[in-house]
Parts: structure tokens; C-alpha cells; sequence
């Protein structure tokens, strides 16, 4: 019968993911089934018609589980639709985590544990900093491994669906040594099944250290740049016309505050590497602004 990771693996959007987590935190018991098999399927009957093994619940098309799934998932939805998936493969497991109470952990919607080096955890989007910070606060050079975070997907018409995504992950963890702590950062779900070419383009995998970097100078940029002050720099950054660039760039400049003038200018930006200045942008969309005391 389905263990509790084959469930997740049958997860097929974020909301999915996210009630099936929920399920498993609520009820240990979950993926304990009896062992009765759904009819095979024909023109009048059949499986459930989502786990394809258990047979339907009386008038309805999926077995029990599934359907406690499915309902969960539709309250879920707005929570999963600006959610990270972490993916942890690491020499020891966090200490919420090994302790059995994935629900304790901080800034995460939902969390599970596999085996004794592997974890699941999904966090909202904008709280991706500070529960890498928590986890590095706690067990600082001790946790080694890789952590690689992927948005959830929003919508299943056919394969591969977020479970899928997973399957991926597991494939890629044992890719790096585990000697320090990575993070794989992927900025949209499907490139979790190729992720080469961001690799090749120093897009992609991450020293712990350096990624919190990134995040805080996204930080400082979303603070310091108003919205379309950030839309008209990108605009720049990757004007093709070279010789036009810095009359453009002076007038830019020129209508900026002295703190924003300073940012760019002490990051060199216009120096900047065209998917490093992308890699930027992405993460804007990852952090939040500082809060005023």
C-alpha cells in the first residue's frame, strides 16, 4: 500500500502538496489503508480516479483519501499560490524535525520528513530568508547538504505535476558533495527537470552564505528603488544599444535620491553580468520590506 511519501508524490499542484502535508500532520495514521483494491477499470467502474488503487467512495469517483485531500486543497489554494517547496538533503535532520513535530517548525505551512536525511518543507514565499536564517541560526557549519527551493505549481492539465517535481528533486540532491551547506534556487517550477543550463549560467546553485547575500541586497533594492524606478533600471541593464546606454543612464541617475545613487553606484551595476542582473529581479519577488520600529 502507499506509504506516506508515495501520497505527496501523487501531489499534483501546490495545493495538493500542501493539504497532503496537512493530513499527514493531523493524522499519523493516514496513509494506513485496509487491503481492499479498487476494481479494475472499465466503461462502468473502476479505481479511485487519482490514486488509481483504492476503490471509490459510494456515489463519488476517488477513494476516501483522496477525496480528504481534494477538499483540503481548495481552502489551501491561496496559501499554496505564493509558496516555496524546499527540498532538504542534509547530514543530519532539523531538530523540530527529528523531533517528530514538524508542525513546530517556524515560517513553514507545512513540513514532513521521510528518513533520517531528507526533508519537505513549504514556506510561504516571502518568508524563504528568515527560515534559512533560523535553520543556519540552530545548527550553524554542524548541518551540511543542499536545500533546493522551487515555486509550487499552480495548475495540473497533464504531466509532470508537482510530485513529479519531487521525483526530480530526490534524482538531483546526491549531485553535490556534502561538505558544506547549498542552496539549488530554481525561480520557476519546470526548471527543477532541467536544470543544467542554469547551472552552466551560475544561476542556480548557491553557498548558504552567499544566497542570504543575495536576498538582502534584494532587500535593500526593493527599499531603496520605487517600483517603476526598479522597472526603467532593469529597461537599461539590458539595453542592447551600448552607445546609447550612458545618456540614458545619466538622466536615470539623475533623477534619483542620493541613497539610491549610492547603492548603485557602490554595486557597480552596470557591470553586472545580464543573468546576474535577472537573478536580482527574480528575487525581489522573495523578500519582504523591512519592518519600522
Amino acid at each position: 500500500m502507499l506509504s506516506a511519501f508515495d501520497w505527496l508524490r501523487r501531489s499534483r499542484t501546490g495545493s495538493e502538496l500542501l493539504a497532503t502535508l496537512t493530513c499527514l500532520e493531523e493524522d499519523p495514521g493516514f496513509p494506513a489503508g485496509g487491503d481492499e483494491i479498487g476494481p479494475p477499470h472499465s466503461a462502468l467502474d473502476g479505481p479511485c480516479k487519482r490514486c488509481w488503487i483504492y476503490p471509490r467512495q459510494a456515489g463519488g469517483q476517488h477513494c476516501g483519501r483522496c477525496a480528504a485531500i481534494l477538499a483540503r486543497s481548495r481552502a489551501l489554494a491561496p496559501a499554496s499560490r505564493h509558496a516555496l517547496v524546499i527540498w532538504g538533503f542534509v547530514n543530519r535532520l532539523p531538530a523540530p524535525l527529528r523531533e517528530g513535530e514538524s508542525a513546530r517548525m517556524e515560517h513553514a505551512l507545512g513540513a514532513y520528513a521521510p528518513d533520517g536525511n531528507r526533508f519537505l518543507v513549504v514556506t510561504p514565499q516571502r518568508e524563504i530568508k528568515p527560515w534559512i536564517q533560523g535553520l543556519i541560526f540552530r545548527h550553524g557549519p554542524d548541518l551540511k547538504g543542499n536545500l533546493q527551493i522551487f515555486p509550487t505549481l499552480q495548475s495540473f492539465r497533464r504531466a509532470p505535476g508537482m510530485g513529479d517535481l519531487l521525483c526530480y528533486a530526490v534524482h538531483h540532491e546526491a549531485h553535490l558533495p556534502m561538505d558544506q551547506m547549498r542552496v539549488r534556487f530554481y525561480s520557476a517550477p519546470l526548471q527543477v527537470l532541467t536544470p543544467h543550463e542554469r547551472d552552466r549560467r551560475k544561476l542556480l546553485t548557491f553557498e548558504v552564505s552567499e544566497f542570504l547575500g543575495l536576498l538582502d541586497a534584494a532587500e535593500v533594492f526593493r527599499t531603496v528603488l520605487r517600483p517603476e524606478e526598479q522597472k526603467e533600471l532593469f529597461e537599461l541593464l539590458t539595453l542592447d544599444n551600448a552607445r546609447e546606454a550612458p545618456f540614458y543612464w545619466g538622466r536615470f541617475v539623475g533623477r534619483l535620491e542620493r541613497r539610491a545613487k549610492d547603492m548603485l553606484t557602490g554595486w557597480n551595476i552596470r557591470a553586472w553580468p545580464r543573468n546576474r542582473v535577472q537573478l536580482l529581479y527574480k528575487l525581489v519577488y522573495y523578500v519582504d520590506l523591512p519592518q519600522l520600529h
